[in-house]
């Protein structure tokens, strides 16, 4: 039986090899940082992590990670609600909910399970969830495993959401989901105005705050921050994985009742092996170092500013805004691909994104800033940028 499904598969591949689509993953052989060596020995700068504060690899990090494998021990071998809840879990917990400005949160192994098991719970046949076109492959899995009626509005467009919103006046309950922030735009959802709609309407807000958590806000504290509407959102999801450490591992933070019964009935919580308590402890060391200080956003917002204002004065075509996401417009596949491995060559590590992962036709390199960047580092990439889209015609001689 094998034997047809492999001539298929195969097919199929060859079919995404040619059409330029084809995900190579690239060898680190190192830890994460704003500086990394490839398998090949060579040394490029790397913008292309999520990791905005630059923690992943920072030396507190570190520390606080092998003080809480010493104290704690690696793995819990267990589900939450067997014996896989160690006082350092419901600590980060709380210290979440404090941060977040919410009444409790749950944890999970990654927001990609806080997704997928975030809907489910509250959401039959007779309930309608109306999600953003645009909005993150988790949480369009989440909602899929629901039996609820899906609506979805057209990206952002705030009078399309409340065309829907009175749509199904008749469901028993309404959801709105949105990711705070979009992932391969850089570009925040209106949450002031889905905020205000959710309320007028009698819904719930759901938020997908993994790219904003810990830098957006005046504090770090996310959309809601940003917005003004800290403690209206009903659920807050978001991530480890970036920003916070750069880790694994996710969340999410809300209304206490409704945490309450995610511990009840969330699968993934449920049937999935608590977080390591080395993840736990050094998010909370995280968590800790930036309720003291501003710093490390700062940096970011000044290292975004001055990326940004160099690559729209060299002629590249880049999403508006002022997320640390910098999408480098190139709209063909091929070239996103092509720009990408010629970039390498320079020292600057990219990554061409194409379709499925963004619209066909909307091919691009997204560059993520890092508050670890020193200026050299902006003005290299910067540079590359130009000696490449020269060379491919992107930009003018």
């Amino acid at each position: 039986m094998y034997g047809k499904i492999r001539e298929d598969l195969s097919s199929q591949l060859q079919s995404i090899r040619e059409a330029g689509l084809y995900k190579q993953e690239r060898i680190i052989a190192g830890p994460q940082g704003v500086r990394i060596r490839l398998a090949d020995g060579s040394e490029v700068l790397n913008f292309c992590a999520n990791n905005y504060l630059g923690l992943s690899s920072h030396p507190k990090m570190i520390a606080a990670a092998h003080r809480v494998l010493d104290e704690w021990g690696f793995g819990m071998s267990s589900v939450r609600f067997i014996c896989g809840t160690q006082k350092i879990h419901k600590l980060l917990e709380k210290k979440l909910s404090e941060f977040l400005g919410t009444e409790d949160t749950i944890l999970y192994a990654a927001c990609f399970d806080a997704n997928g098991g975030v809907f489910e719970p509250f959401l039959d046949e007779e309930c309608t969830v109306l999600t953003d076109a645009l909005n993150h492959a988790s949480i369009i899995d989440g909602i899929r495993l629901t039996k609820a009626r899906r609506l979805i509005y057209q990206h952002n467009d705030m009078d399309d959401l409340e065309e829907r919103l009175r749509s199904c006046g008749d469901a028993k309950y309404r959801m709105i989901a949105t990711d705070g922030v979009f992932s391969m735009d850089g570009e925040m959802a209106k949450l002031d105005t889905i905020c205000r709609l959710a309320e007028h309407y009698d819904a719930l807000l759901m938020v997908d705050d993994s790219h904003a958590t810990g830098f957006v806000g005046r504090t770090g504290r996310g959309t809601p921050e940003h917005f003004g509407i800290s403690g209206r959102v009903d659920l807050i999801a978001t991530t480890f994985g970036k920003a916070l450490g750069g880790s694994s591992g996710g969340c999410v933070s809300g209304r206490k009742e409704m945490i309450e019964f995610l511990r009840q009935k969330s699968r993934p919580y449920l049937f999935s092996n608590t977080l390591s308590p080395v993840v736990a402890g050094a998010t909370l060391a995280v968590l800790d170092m930036l309720s003291e200080s501003t710093h490390l956003k700062d940096k970011l917002e000044k290292n975004t500013s001055a990326f940004r204002r160099m690559m729209a004065a060299a002629g590249f075509d880049i999403k508006p805004g002022n997320h640390p996401i910098v999408p480098i417009m190139l709209y063909q596949e091929k070239l996103a691909l092509e720009m990408a491995d010629l970039l390498l060559k320079e020292g600057i590590y990219v990554v061409g994104f194409a379709y499925p992962v963004v619209p066909k036709g909307q091919a691009r390199i997204r560059v993520q800033v890092s508050a670890a960047h020193k200026p050299m580092d902006l003005e290299k990439a910067v540079d590359s940028f130009r000696k490449v889209g020269k060379k491919l015609g992107v930009i003018q001689q």
